[in-house]
């Protein structure tokens, strides 16, 4: 399959590019400020420009997006858009936007995390826009059959303890290759609408 990645520089992009690649898939690798195309999903120039550069694809994953950390008395209504527009609705955009370039049996992977299921403290814009994903995807599953339409919602990465150990105590984490291994479930596997939650 050709496979777009976006965010294919992150520790979980990086990750799902060399899993895929070893499986034997064309990968091609979007991100901001590297990969084979450069480009912003948060922006409506940045989402022309990569169907632009892309065009026809069997499969996209998405591993990007940002979300602010701070106490709920402290994030702002704009600290709550930024969350809104670089991580759900730029997934959203990507998915509105790429209908047209996945073919009529690829699918599209998009990235949550655990704490929209499992909140902390400071996360409170992230548990929002997390939810949001998830209830976009079962919600966009109903409408593009026969593509499907998936998320991933890993832990805490492992390889991210170092900074985010004291804002998860107790969590499992997840290595980025098990989330990777996620990603392939929901490109591979015949499963639609649904959170692959990791661990």
């Amino acid at each position: 399959m050709r496979i777009v990645v976006v965010g294919a520089s992150g520790t979980v992009g990086q990750a799902v590019v060399d899993l895929l690649r070893s499986r034997g898939h064309e990968v091609v690798t979007v991100g901001r400020s590297s990969g084979d195309v450069r480009a912003d999903i948060s922006t409506a120039d940045g989402l022309t420009h990569l169907w632009e550069q892309v065009g026809e694809v069997d499969a996209v994953a998405c591993a990007a997006g940002e979300v602010p950390f701070a106490p709920v008395t402290d994030l702002t209504s704009a600290d709550y858009s930024s969350a809104w527009e670089k991580k759900a609705l730029a997934q959203i955009n990507l998915v509105r936007t790429g209908l047209d370039h996945v073919a009529p049996t690829g699918s599209f992977t998009l990235i949550s995390g655990i704490v929209s299921r499992d909140p902390i403290r400071t996360g409170a814009a992230a548990s929002a826009v997390n939810g949001a994903i998830e209830a976009f995807v079962r919600a966009a599953a109903v409408e593009i059959a026969p593509r499907r339409i998936n998320a991933v919602s890993p832990s805490v990465l492992t390889e991210s303890l170092d900074v985010f150990d004291a804002f998860f105590p107790g969590f499992p984490p997840v290595d980025a290759a098990d989330v990777a291994r996620g990603f392939v479930k929901a490109i591979e596997g015949a499963g639609t609408g649904r959170t692959i939650e990791l661990p």
